[in-house]
C-alpha cells in the first residue's frame, strides 16, 4: 500500500513558516484579497529553498490547486510569503 497519512489544514493571513517539521503539502486555496503578487513556499525559513511559486492577480476570485501524487516534500518546514493582502489555507501531511 502507497504511503498514508492524516491531512491536516492551516490558514493564514500574513508571510510565516506554518508548519515546523517535515511534511508533504498536498494542496491549497488562495485569494490575493486585491493585492496581486507571487505566493511562495519555501522550504528551510523564509531564505530557504523555494519549492513552489505562482502568481496570483489583483482579482477575489479564489485558487484552487491539488498537488499530484503524494505532494510536495519539505524536508525542514513550510515557510509561505503572501502578498499584502493575500490569504491561504494550505493542507498538508
Amino acid at each position: 500500500m502507497g504511503m498514508q497519512t492524516d491531512v491536516k489544514a492551516i490558514h493564514t493571513e500574513a508571510t510565516a513558516t506554518v508548519v515546523d517539521s517535515r511534511t508533504r503539502v498536498k494542496a491549497y486555496h488562495c485569494i490575493s484579497g486585491g493585492t496581486a503578487g507571487d505566493v511562495i513556499f519555501r522550504d528551510g525559513g523564509s531564505g530557504g529553498t523555494i519549492r513552489l511559486q505562482f502568481n496570483i492577480g489583483a482579482g477575489t476570485q479564489p485558487i484552487n490547486m491539488l498537488i499530484p501524487g503524494e505532494g510536495i516534500l519539505f524536508t525542514t518546514d513550510v515557510h509561505v510569503t503572501l502578498p499584502a493582502t493575500a490569504k491561504i489555507t494550505i493542507y498538508y501531511g
